[in-house]
């Protein structure tokens, strides 16, 4: 800051020039008062003018203002300065806190990587399997395409030898107890022992050629029927039995191609499979095929209904018994372990509680001691044939109940004749005046 001195026409006196270096709020008044620059006297001039009143009272002047503004300028430096300090604390503060949020973010990115590359891991790892057997099965050798016809016919030919081979050398061991030796195989199918084993090999290498060039189809038919209680591996296995088991009966001389011949073959061994393999209780074959749409008429009428269906309802919509559906459903139940607590959380389980098969109590142990002395005083007025054939038919000597014709085989007698002596015996009983005494027990049972 600086004062220039003025000038007017009356007084050519010059004001003296008052100039402020940068000021530092820890300097002094006196340092300020040092900078004053004062103009050299001109006394000694010739040109010098002498000072007046009106002079020395305006120097006075400027010379009180530029104090003023200097504490002034003083307070205001100091106050930016406290400024300066509170913008620095306020963006070293804003700093650190952008800081420590990047930081969270690149954990909470970390993390997140972490756990995808855990799912990726574990996913590849339930597919290493199925690439392991679907790596060579989606592109099969010959450039991709089925087996010409004449390949066909050749190791369809092939699979046939070994399989009439086969079953000479289990016709052998059914005859023999000891293990068939090569030699007598190759008599017994009528070869020499190196056409045996050419026949073997060929037959194993046509079953290799099937499968490799076939497989596509085999798990395009088994990737339908995922999720009905095995695994994909098991289902490529199982139609693969299916596709050898046809290849040996196909007829090429009949001008179809062996993919379609095949392809029911693999429908059924899977379908086979699934109703023996998949559940702890097989159900036959009708059952099992019955289920499905039992299950979708369910779902269909509980949707229109706004019910659960009774067996009679479902039965109409599936057009079958009551019974036939009543028992496909109870046979559908899944197993209940025995160690299942009773109730969540408790220590009780149902194997402590339910009865086993030869828990019998004390009464029904009485009864059934009772009830066996009387059916021996009533077998006594029989002959002893018709005794026999009572006991072995109704399983009364503690034995599994036997058929007619097993009896038969037993005593050398024929089925009709075993039934005969069976109802005549009975007739027998039925007019003895005891059969009242034993009703007594099925009445109270």
């Amino acid at each position: 800051m600086a004062i220039s001195g003025c000038s007017s026409t009356n007084h050519s006196s010059t004001l003296p020039t008052i100039s402020f270096s940068y000021y530092s709020p820890t300097k002094s008044c006196h340092q300020v008062f040092n900078n004053l620059h004062l103009p050299p006297s001109h006394s000694s001039s010739k040109h010098a003018l002498k000072s007046t009143p009106e002079a020395t009272f305006a120097t006075s002047t400027a010379t009180h203002e530029g104090v003023t503004l200097t504490i002034d300028a003083a307070k205001a430096a100091r106050a930016a300065v406290a400024s300066a300090f509170e913008i620095e604390n306020f963006l070293d503060f804003r700093e650190w806190k952008k800081d420590d949020e990047e930081k969270t973010w690149r954990n909470g990115v970390l993390m997140r990587r972490k756990r995808r590359r855990k799912r990726r891991k574990a996913f590849s790892e339930n597919l290493e399997n199925e690439k392991v057997i679907m790596n060579v099965a989606i592109k099969p050798t010959n450039s991709g395409q089925y087996l010409t016809p004449k390949q066909e016919a050749e190791y369809t030919l092939c699979l046939k030898e070994e399989a009439r081979v086969e079953a000479v050398r289990k016709r052998i061991e059914e005859t023999t107890e000891n293990e068939v030796t090569f030699a007598q195989w190759a008599k017994a199918a009528g070869m020499s022992k190196n056409s045996l084993d050419k026949v073997l090999c060929d037959g194993r290498e046509a079953q290799e050629r099937i499968t490799r060039c076939y497989r596509r189809l085999v798990i395009s038919v088994a990737s339908s029927y995922q999720g009905k209680g095995l695994s994909l591996q098991d289902l490529i296995q199982e139609g693969n039995l299916g596709l050898l088991h046809g290849a040996k009966k196909f007829n090429p001389e009949k001008g179809y191609k062996l993919s379609t011949y095949v392809y029911w073959w693999i429908r059924q061994a899977i379908t086979k499979a699934i109703a023996k393999k998949s559940k702890i209780t097989r159900l036959p074959g009708s059952v099992s095929e019955l289920v499905p749409r039992i299950c979708e008429a369910n779902a269909v009428l509980s949707r229109r209904l706004r019910k659960l269906p009774t067996c009679q309802e479902i039965a109409e919509a599936v057009k079958r018994d009551m019974s036939t559906v009543w028992l496909a459903l109870e046979r559908n139940r899944e197993p209940i372990s025995l160690d299942q607590p009773i109730v969540a959380g408790a220590s009780m389980s149902l194997q402590e509680i339910v009865a086993g098969p030869d828990e019998t109590t004390p009464e029904a142990i009485v009864k059934k001691q009772f009830m066996k002395r009387d059916i021996e005083k009533l077998l006594k007025g029989l002959c002893d044939r018709e005794v026999n054939i009572l006991r072995l038919y109704y399983g009364l000597n503690g034995n599994t109940p036997q058929s007619f014709e097993e009896i038969g085989r037993q005593l050398e007698l024929s089925r009709e004749r075993v039934r005969q002596i069976s109802c005549t015996a009975l007739t027998k009983l039925r007019q003895t005046s005891m059969v009242n005494d034993l009703i007594t027990y099925i009445l109270h049972s």
